[in-house]
C-alpha cells in the first residue's frame, strides 16, 4: 500500500564524486544502493520525485516464488527470498514483512493438474510445494468459497511493505539521495564510457559508473545514454478495502493468474489475486495490460477485479472499497528483468524491467549489480539477464516510436 516517507531519508549531498550512481528511488534502486554500499563502494541515488514514487508505491508487496516457472527468474526468486528473510533481521519492524505464504486454488480438476505439474516442476528447483485437497482448503483460509478443486500451498511466499523497506534500505545505506532531480542526460567521454549525468537544472554529478533502475522510465535513461531497452509499462490496480479482521490469512490467488503473469498480450487481463495486511485493508488484484502511460480510471477493470474478489471470497461482498490506485510494472518482452553491465557503454549498468516482480527480486537483483560493480562473482548466473539481449529496433508501441 502506498505509504509517505519522506522523514525516512534525507537529502545530504556529500563533497566527493561517488563511486556509481544509482538512477531511481523505487525498491531497486534502493537494493543497488544498499549493497553496493555494502561492498564499500560510495553512493548517490538520483531520482525526479520521492522516495518508492514510481511503481514501488503502487505495489502490493508480493515476494513470491510461487508464480514462477522453473528457469532464471525462478531461481533469482529462490536467492531474492532468502535475502529478504536476511534483511527482515536488520530493516525495522515497520517494513511489515511477513512469511504467510501463499495458497493457489484451482476451480475445476482441469486447472488442478495444471497446478500439479508446474508444481512438481517448481520442486526440482527448489520450491516448497504442498497440494491441498479441497476438504482441508478451509483450514488454511475458512472464508474461501467452497467448491474448490484443491490447491497448493507455498510456504515461501511473504510480503513487505514496499515503500517503507525502500526508505529504509536508503537510509541503511548511507547513500547521498537527491529526490526531485530529474536525469536529462547520461554523460559519456570520447571513448564513450560513462563520465556521469545532467540533471534538468543543469546540475552536472560525475561518477564513473551508472545504474539505471528507473523502472518503467528505463528505456528512457537507456536511450540517453544511446543504447536500446525496449521497457514498457503495463499498468495495473489495486482496490483497497476498509480495515477488517483477518478474513484473508496468505496471499490468494486462482491458477489463471500464473498464466496472466507469463502472458505478453498487450491486451486487458484480470484474474484473482486476494491478501489481508497486518494493517487491516484488504487489497485486491490483479489486472494487467498496455495501455502506455495513461491512468484513467477504469471501472471496468475495478468491476472485474471485485467480481472475481469477491467469487473466491464471498465474505467480502459486503465489504465497503476504501480506494483503488493504479501502478505501471516496468514490461520486457521476454519477462526477464534486464540486470548488469551495458557493454555498449562501459559503465553503464541496469537494472530494471522486473514488470511485477520487483518488490520480490530487489535484494538479488541488488547483490548482482554489486558484484558487477566491484568485480566479483554472482552468486547467481546473471547471463539471462543481459541488458544488450534485444534487437536494437524499437518496439511498435514503446513511448516515442
Amino acid at each position: 500500500m502506498p505509504t509517505r516517507t519522506p522523514s525516512l531519508v534525507t537529502r545530504t549531498p556529500g563533497s566527493r564524486t561517488p563511486d556509481v550512481i544509482v538512477i531511481g528511488a523505487g525498491v531497486v534502486g534502493a537494493a543497488c544502493a544498499y549493497y553496493a554500499a555494502r561492498a564499500g563502494l560510495s553512493v548517490t541515488v538520483v531520482d525526479r520525485g520521492p522516495v518508492a514514487g514510481g511503481t514501488t508505491g503502487a505495489g502490493e508487496g508480493n515476494l513470491l516464488v510461487s508464480d514462477k516457472e522453473p528457469g532464471a527468474e525462478l531461481h533469482l526468486a529462490l536467492h531474492s527470498n532468502a535475502l529478504w528473510r536476511e534483511l527482515a533481521g536488520e530493516l525495522p519492524s515497520a517494513v511489515e514483512f511477513e512469511t504467510k505464504g501463499g495458497v493457489v486454488v484451482a476451480s475445476d480438476e482441469t486447472r488442478l493438474t495444471a497446478l500439479r505439474t508446474f508444481a512438481a516442476a517448481q520442486a526440482d528447483a527448489g520450491v516448497e510445494a504442498r497440494e491441498i485437497p479441497a476438504d482441508r482448503l478451509h483450514d488454511l483460509e475458512p472464508h474461501l468459497a467452497d467448491g474448490m478443486a484443491g490447491g497448493f500451498h507455498y510456504p515461501q511466499d511473504a510480503q513487505v511493505q514496499p515503500a517503507l523497506a525502500a526508505a529504509h534500505l536508503l537510509r541503511a545505506s548511507g547513500a547521498e539521495v537527491r529526490c526531485g532531480e530529474e536525469i536529462t542526460a547520461v554523460r559519456t567521454a570520447a571513448d564513450g564510457s560513462v563520465r556521469g549525468v545532467t540533471t534538468a537544472s543543469g546540475t552536472r554529478l560525475d561518477a564513473p559508473q551508472v545504474v539505471n533502475a528507473a523502472g518503467t522510465w528505463g528505456g528512457e535513461v537507456a536511450r540517453m545514454a544511446g543504447v536500446h531497452l525496449p521497457v514498457l509499462p503495463r499498468r495495473g490496480y489495486v482496490l483497497v478495502t476498509e480495515p477488517l479482521p483477518r478474513v484473508v490469512r496468505h496471499k490468494v490467488y486462482a491458477a489463471d493468474y500464473v498464466a496472466d503473469v507469463a502472458s505478453g498480450s498487450a491486451a486487458l487481463q484480470t484474474s484473482a489475486v486476494v491478501e489481508g495486511t497486518p494493517a487491516g485493508p484488504v487489497l485486491i488484484g490483479a489486472s494487467r495490460e498496455r495501455v502506455g502511460f495513461d491512468r484513467t480510471l477504469s471501472v471496468e477493470v475495478l468491476r472485474r477485479l471485485a467480481a472475481r474478489a469477491t467469487a473466491l471470497f464471498p465474505v467480502l461482498a459486503g465489504v465497503r472499497a476504501m480506494r483503488t490506485y493504479a501502478g505501471f510494472r516496468p514490461y520486457l518482452p521476454d519477462h526477464l528483468p534486464a540486470i548488469g553491465p551495458d557493454p555498449r557503454v562501459p559503465g553503464l549498468l541496469h537494472a530494471c524491467g522486473h514488470e511485477g516482480a520487483g518488490i520480490g527480486l530487489a535484494p538479488a537483483t541488488g547483490v548482482l549489480i554489486a558484484a558487477a560493480l566491484t568485480g566479483k562473482q554472482p552468486p547467481v548466473d546473471a547471463a539471462p539477464f543481459r541488458p544488450d539481449r534485444f534487437p536494437d529496433s524499437p518496439c511498435p508501441d514503446s513511448p516515442g516510436a
